[in-house]
Protein backbone atom coordinates (compact mmCIF):
# COMPACT_ATOMS: atom_id res chain seq x y z
CA UNK A 1 0.00 0.00 0.00
CA UNK A 2 2.81 2.39 0.79
CA UNK A 3 4.27 1.83 -2.71
CA UNK A 4 0.95 2.84 -4.26
CA UNK A 5 0.81 6.00 -2.13
CA UNK A 6 4.38 6.92 -3.10
CA UNK A 7 3.64 6.35 -6.77
CA UNK A 8 0.46 8.45 -6.60
CA UNK A 9 2.33 11.13 -4.66
CA UNK A 10 4.99 11.36 -7.34
CA UNK A 11 2.39 11.51 -10.11
CA UNK A 12 0.53 14.19 -8.19
CA UNK A 13 3.72 16.21 -7.82
CA UNK A 14 4.38 15.90 -11.54
CA UNK A 15 0.88 17.14 -12.33
CA UNK A 16 1.30 20.00 -9.89
CA UNK A 17 4.79 20.89 -11.19
CA UNK A 18 3.62 21.58 -14.75
CA UNK A 19 1.21 24.40 -13.78
CA UNK A 20 3.82 25.83 -11.41
CA UNK A 21 6.43 25.96 -14.19
CA UNK A 22 3.86 27.58 -16.49
CA UNK A 23 2.98 30.18 -13.83
CA UNK A 24 6.66 30.93 -13.24
CA UNK A 25 7.15 31.46 -16.96
CA UNK A 26 4.26 33.93 -17.05
CA UNK A 27 5.60 35.84 -14.05
CA UNK A 28 9.03 36.13 -15.69
CA UNK A 29 7.36 37.48 -18.82
CA UNK A 30 5.41 40.07 -16.88
CA UNK A 31 8.50 41.02 -14.85
CA UNK A 32 10.20 41.93 -18.14
CA UNK A 33 7.60 44.63 -18.80
CA UNK A 34 9.71 47.61 -17.75
CA UNK A 35 8.38 51.13 -17.34
CA UNK A 36 9.98 53.32 -20.05
CA UNK A 37 9.48 56.35 -17.77
CA UNK A 38 11.78 54.66 -15.24
CA UNK A 39 14.61 53.47 -17.51
CA UNK A 40 15.76 53.06 -21.07
CA UNK A 41 18.03 50.36 -22.39
CA UNK A 42 19.57 48.96 -25.54
CA UNK A 43 20.72 45.39 -25.82
CA UNK A 44 24.12 44.82 -27.47
CA UNK A 45 22.60 44.03 -30.88
CA UNK A 46 20.62 47.30 -30.77
CA UNK A 47 23.66 49.58 -30.38
CA UNK A 48 24.65 51.08 -33.74
CA UNK A 49 28.42 50.94 -34.34
CA UNK A 50 30.14 53.06 -36.97
CA UNK A 51 32.11 51.31 -39.69
CA UNK A 52 35.78 50.62 -38.91
CA UNK A 53 37.76 53.77 -39.77
CA UNK A 54 41.22 54.10 -41.37
CA UNK A 55 42.87 53.79 -37.94
CA UNK A 56 41.07 50.48 -37.18
CA UNK A 57 38.55 51.93 -34.73
CA UNK A 58 34.77 51.81 -34.38
CA UNK A 59 32.56 53.99 -32.25
CA UNK A 60 29.02 53.79 -30.86
CA UNK A 61 27.56 56.85 -29.13
CA UNK A 62 25.34 55.76 -26.24
CA UNK A 63 24.67 59.10 -24.46
CA UNK A 64 24.94 62.69 -25.66
CA UNK A 65 27.02 63.91 -28.59
CA UNK A 66 30.82 63.98 -28.20
CA UNK A 67 31.03 66.78 -30.77
CA UNK A 68 28.88 69.17 -28.73
CA UNK A 69 29.09 70.69 -25.24
CA UNK A 70 27.68 68.43 -22.53
CA UNK A 71 28.13 64.97 -21.07
CA UNK A 72 28.67 62.07 -23.45
CA UNK A 73 29.44 58.35 -23.35
CA UNK A 74 30.76 56.32 -26.26
CA UNK A 75 31.89 52.78 -26.79
CA UNK A 76 35.14 52.66 -28.73
CA UNK A 77 36.55 49.49 -30.23
CA UNK A 78 40.15 49.28 -31.40
CA UNK A 79 40.41 46.29 -33.71
CA UNK A 80 43.34 43.90 -33.40
CA UNK A 81 46.20 44.25 -35.85
CA UNK A 82 48.36 47.03 -34.36
CA UNK A 83 45.82 49.80 -34.96
CA UNK A 84 46.61 53.05 -33.13
CA UNK A 85 45.67 56.69 -33.03
CA UNK A 86 48.59 59.07 -33.44
CA UNK A 87 49.61 61.77 -30.93
CA UNK A 88 46.69 64.08 -30.14
CA UNK A 89 44.87 65.74 -27.27
CA UNK A 90 41.30 66.55 -26.27
CA UNK A 91 40.09 69.86 -24.81
CA UNK A 92 38.56 68.22 -21.70
CA UNK A 93 39.27 65.30 -19.39
CA UNK A 94 38.03 61.89 -20.56
CA UNK A 95 37.36 58.89 -18.34
CA UNK A 96 37.86 55.45 -19.84
CA UNK A 97 37.00 51.93 -18.67
CA UNK A 98 38.51 48.99 -20.55
CA UNK A 99 35.61 46.56 -20.98
CA UNK A 100 37.28 43.88 -23.09
CA UNK A 101 40.74 42.98 -24.33
CA UNK A 102 43.95 44.91 -23.75
CA UNK A 103 44.18 48.59 -24.64
CA UNK A 104 47.64 50.02 -25.21
CA UNK A 105 48.32 53.64 -24.22
CA UNK A 106 51.21 56.03 -24.71
CA UNK A 107 51.90 59.67 -23.88
CA UNK A 108 53.76 62.49 -25.58
CA UNK A 109 54.56 63.16 -29.20
CA UNK A 110 57.03 60.25 -29.50
CA UNK A 111 54.83 57.69 -31.27
CA UNK A 112 56.39 54.25 -30.68
CA UNK A 113 53.74 51.60 -29.89
CA UNK A 114 56.30 48.78 -29.67
CA UNK A 115 58.50 50.41 -27.04
CA UNK A 116 56.59 53.29 -25.45
CA UNK A 117 53.10 51.97 -24.75
CA UNK A 118 51.67 50.38 -21.63
CA UNK A 119 49.00 47.62 -21.57
CA UNK A 120 45.68 48.31 -19.86
CA UNK A 121 43.80 45.00 -19.39
CA UNK A 122 40.02 44.65 -19.08
CA UNK A 123 38.79 46.31 -15.90
CA UNK A 124 41.36 49.13 -16.02
CA UNK A 125 40.27 52.75 -15.48
CA UNK A 126 42.21 55.53 -17.23
CA UNK A 127 41.88 59.32 -17.19
CA UNK A 128 43.07 61.28 -20.22
CA UNK A 129 43.65 64.78 -18.91
CA UNK A 130 42.52 67.63 -21.14
CA UNK A 131 45.14 69.24 -23.39
CA UNK A 132 47.71 66.49 -22.63
CA UNK A 133 49.19 64.56 -25.56
CA UNK A 134 48.53 60.84 -25.80
CA UNK A 135 47.91 58.04 -28.30
CA UNK A 136 46.39 54.59 -27.97
CA UNK A 137 45.13 51.47 -29.70
CA UNK A 138 45.18 47.69 -29.89
CA UNK A 139 47.84 45.15 -30.76
CA UNK A 140 46.99 41.42 -30.84
CA UNK A 141 43.34 41.55 -29.74
CA UNK A 142 40.34 43.85 -29.96
CA UNK A 143 40.00 46.36 -27.14
CA UNK A 144 36.55 47.68 -26.23
CA UNK A 145 36.35 50.86 -24.14
CA UNK A 146 33.67 52.97 -22.50
CA UNK A 147 34.71 56.62 -22.78
CA UNK A 148 32.93 59.35 -20.80
CA UNK A 149 33.50 63.08 -20.68
CA UNK A 150 32.28 66.61 -21.23
CA UNK A 151 32.09 67.64 -24.86
CA UNK A 152 33.24 68.65 -27.16
CA UNK A 153 35.46 65.57 -27.22
CA UNK A 154 37.25 66.58 -30.39
CA UNK A 155 40.85 65.55 -31.01
CA UNK A 156 43.66 67.89 -32.02
CA UNK A 157 46.57 66.21 -33.83
CA UNK A 158 50.12 66.85 -32.61
CA UNK A 159 53.21 66.53 -34.86
CA UNK A 160 55.04 63.26 -34.13
CA UNK A 161 58.56 63.18 -32.81
CA UNK A 162 60.90 60.40 -33.86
Amino acid sequence: MSDIRRSMGRRGLRHLALPLVFAATLSVGSAAELNPAALAYKLPDQIPWSPVDAHGAQQAVVVGDPNKPGFYMVYNKWTKGHHFSHPHFHPNDRYIVVLQGTWWVGTGANFDPEHSSAPMPAGSFVTHFGKQVHWDGAKDEDAVLLIMGEGPGTATAVPEEK
